[in-house]
């Protein structure tokens, strides 16, 4: 039921905001009036070749969605959702919030009352809270589609249908990994949606969004889709499709349609610096929520391989540290111990370029891909070690549902890295699990590419160092990029750092 927004810092664009738009709150909403500028008339320099483009254009037509809307609007539905919150703590201007509360996410960093109850009552007990998404029949019998923040610690969960029929559902089963939840309504004979093919959608086509933002059924919009397989931070698991369409609170859960009348997505999330619409939405493909909720009818719950790394994105200093023909793959940071990665045999700066065929064309395309396979799988790995590609064959796991290194003041011995380090104690050894070197100070190359005082060095271009000699060896050596391997608050990453 909790809408979701998320805060994140990334690099060189400042503080941002992503928002999940799956919940409007049923108080008053304002509506502007809408102005539009006309375009200025062509100057007669230019009206021979705006002519003649006119004359050309005129075979154009935009597309008309009406055949679609009626056909397959029927089976979109507007969901309600009860919560009984309890209440602690007091929101910037007074009014009273809660962690727990199911607005508020949605308006985290802004001034605004988190739970605001219906009805009345007392503040300091529990207080009943209504939301609303979105959501699409499935099954004739009843199914229905939609994102799991809509209907998560749900209490009571109403649907409407398009002739204002209501039905009390009830959830089958949550995913919040791919934020997809099943719900059932008793009804017979309901309208039904036709499911389409994500992976054909192809980036300019136009699509088209039905839901109920902020409580308004059955609204329409179309755009186009913006990028594929778009991966968000914290969203691991899921290659969200991208478009312009515009998408706000109460669309979550909606599906996002083809020019065929096919769904071929979830709206899912927007991203945004207001927590309303700004051109970039996300819908989760329906091949992956299909799966899920496939899972979901015939277990309750999603089963998910697991591979049991860490990873991040390889850039083009990375791929030269490494000898990588061009950035591409999944660049694994870190092995968990024990775990299925360790047991074949994959290595901290091995970097993965294809599972079962699939290549890896980004980081983010590896953990959906090992998500779909069943635990207990064998998965065969094409990996790229020491300058050439290697084959490597692991089995599947199971996928289930930060330290500080204390700094002393030691002389820094700066080099050609900008760096100061100093070799770790015993205890701190033990506390991170490690041996490397502490960064004390930070200078030159080493700062343009954000090391930071307290990171533990391990590694460099992928040669362990855990004294001041070695590390000097390897970077004397090294051309004009190394790739840094090193631990920051308990997270292993790779850091390039250009030498010039």
């Amino acid at each position: 039921m909790k809408p979701r927004i998320l805060v994140m810092r990334m690099a060189l664009a400042g503080v941002v905001t992503l928002a999940g738009f799956g919940l409007a709150r049923l108080d008053t909403a304002v509506i502007g009036n809408a102005h539009a500028e006309s375009a200025a008339a062509p100057s007669a320099a230019i009206a021979p070749v705006a002519a003649q483009n006119a004359a050309s254009a005129a075979t154009i037509t935009l597309p008309n969605f009406t055949s679609l809307v009626k056909r397959y609007g029927p089976a979109v539905v507007n969901i309600t959702v009860t919560e009984k919150t309890r209440q602690t703590g007091f929101s910037v201007n007074g009014m009273p919030s809660n962690g727990d509360d199911p607005f508020s996410q949605f308006f985290r960093g802004f001034p605004m009352p988190f739970n605001v109850p219906h009805g009345g009552g007392n503040f300091g007990g529990g207080q009943v809270v209504h939301g609303v998404g979105s959501g699409f029949i499935v099954s004739p019998d009843g199914y229905i589609m939609t994102n799991a923040h809509v209907v998560q610690d749900a209490s009571e969960v109403t649907v409407r249908l398009t002739d204002r029929r209501e039905y009390r559902a009830k959830v089958i089963g949550s995913d919040k990994v791919s934020d997809i939840a099943v719900i059932k309504i008793d009804g017979k004979n309901l309208p039904v949606v036709t499911v389409g093919n994500a992976d054909a959608l192809q980036v300019g086509e136009w699509v088209l969004a039905i839901g109920s933002p902020y409580n308004f059924d059955n609204t329409v919009t179309s755009g186009i889709v913006s990028a594929k397989a778009r991966m968000l931070p914290s969203e691991n698991y899921v290659p969200f499709i991208q478009t312009d369409v515009p998408v706000n609170p109460g669309n979550s859960g909606g599906p996002l349609f083809n020019m065929n009348g096919e769904v071929v997505g979830i709206n899912s999330q927007i991203y945004s610096e207001t927590g309303g619409f700004q051109g970039l939405s996300f819908a989760i493909p329906i091949n992956i929520a299909m799966h899920v909720k496939d899972e979901l009818v015939a277990h309750g719950k999603v089963t998910r391989g697991r591979l049991g790394v860490s990873i991040q994105e390889v850039n083009q200093q990375l791929a030269n540290s490494f000898g990588l023909p061009r950035p591409m793959g999944a660049l694994v940071s870190e092995v968990a111990p024990d775990g299925p990665a360790a047991s074949s045999g994959l290595k901290s700066g091995d970097i993965i370029t294809s599972i079962d065929g699939k290549e890896i064309e980004r980081s983010g395309d590896l953990p959906s891909f090992v998500a779909e396979l069943k635990p207990g799988s064998r998965a065969e790995l094409q990996v790229w070690r020491g300058g050439k590609p290697t084959a490597i064959s692991v089995t599947l796991g199971e996928l289930s549902d930060g330290k500080q290194v204390a700094l002393a003041n030691t002389e820094p011995d700066h080099g050609r890295l900008g760096l100061g380090v100093r070799t770790l104690q015993p205890q701190e050894r033990a506390q991170i699990g490690a041996d490397g070197l502490v960064v004390q100070s930070v200078s030159g190359p080493a700062e343009a590419a954000d090391i930071r005082r307290g990171d533990v060095i391990v590694s460099v271009n992928g040669v362990p160092v855990k004294t001041v000699e070695q590390l000097r060896s390897v970077v004397t050596k090294a051309g004009t990029t190394v790739a840094v391997l090193l631990i920051r608050d308990g997270t292993r990453m790779f850091v390039p750092i250009d030498l010039g």
